[in-house]
């Protein structure tokens, strides 16, 4: 990687998988500081703190995973730690360039939202820069693409709805697998052995899916026979008050609360 020390600042479900699986992938334990205010240690090797030291190197790239509504009782230590020009990568949702540039002049500011799967390396990340750092960019492509999918977006505006889509997109499946599940349970199968068909059909499924030269409807098309069980069942899903309404108002409540915690970090 192209950054010689690297503080993390929070670690808790995201940050921690980001961290987990770059270190996992060949990142020194060394040039990794975490700080949170447990000041529980995160992983061998790896200094942790529950304080922004006072003193010392500031990193080359900070990576900020506290909670949106913790922001300003980090920013101040962390600006004054900071040198001019240091990377801030932001997995934050909904909190705004100009609301990070306000609280961390100097900082090359990168938004990113990334996802869970990121621990496996299955994950995706978007990512917005408002800043042309060519070299920058390039940096950050190869300090994320151990994590998954890389995806950079022009418009900052849509960074909240990638934060619906991947970043909130793994838990509508979990909800969707458990609907199947029950489904099941609801049709006659036993409890257990409907989560466990459930689960294997979506992993298998989007495992098919990822590795298919055709789109998701079109597999579906293709699973599904004319008059048969699967198409009835489509129709159902297919409705104007199934699942593409459904998600629709899913990602847009998901989207609208990125923009309200947006508005509260300005």
């Amino acid at each position: 990687m192209s950054f010689g020390s690297i503080w993390a600042v929070g670690a808790g479900n995201m940050g921690g998988a980001m961290l987990r699986r770059w270190l996992t992938t060949g990142l020194d334990p060394a040039r990794l500081t975490v700080i949170r205010k447990s000041g529980a240690a995160f992983a061998e090797g790896v200094a942790t703190l529950s304080a922004v030291p006072a003193d010392g190197d500031a990193p080359e790239l900070l990576l900020l995973g506290v909670k949106p509504q913790m922001l300003d009782l980090v920013a101040g230590p962390l600006a004054a730690a900071m040198r001019p020009g240091t990377v801030l990568v932001s997995i934050l949702a909904g909190v705004e360039d100009a609301a990070l540039r306000a609280r961390f002049p100097g900082a090359r500011i990168v938004r990113a939202m990334p996802n869970l799967p990121v621990a496996i390396g299955q994950g995706v990340v978007g990512l917005h820069m408002v800043d042309d750092e060519p070299e920058l960019r390039a940096a950050i492509d190869e300090l994320m693409a151990p994590l998954g999918l890389v995806a950079w977006m022009d418009d900052a505006a849509a960074m909240d709805v990638v934060a619906a889509v991947a970043g909130s997109g793994p838990a509508f499946l979990y909800r969707f697998v458990d609907a199947l599940a029950a489904a099941g349970v609801a049709a006659g199968l036993p409890v257990e052995q409907s989560a466990e068909l459930a689960l294997a059909t979506v992993v298998g499924a989007a495992a098919q899916a990822g590795a298919s030269d055709v789109g998701p409807a079109e597999m579906a098309e293709r699973v599904a026979s004319p008059g048969g069980s699967t198409r009835k069942g489509l129709d159902v899903l297919d409705g104007d008050a199934g699942l593409g309404a459904l998600m629709t108002r899913t990602i847009a409540a998901a989207v609208a609360r990125n923009r309200e915690m947006a508005a509260a970090a300005r």
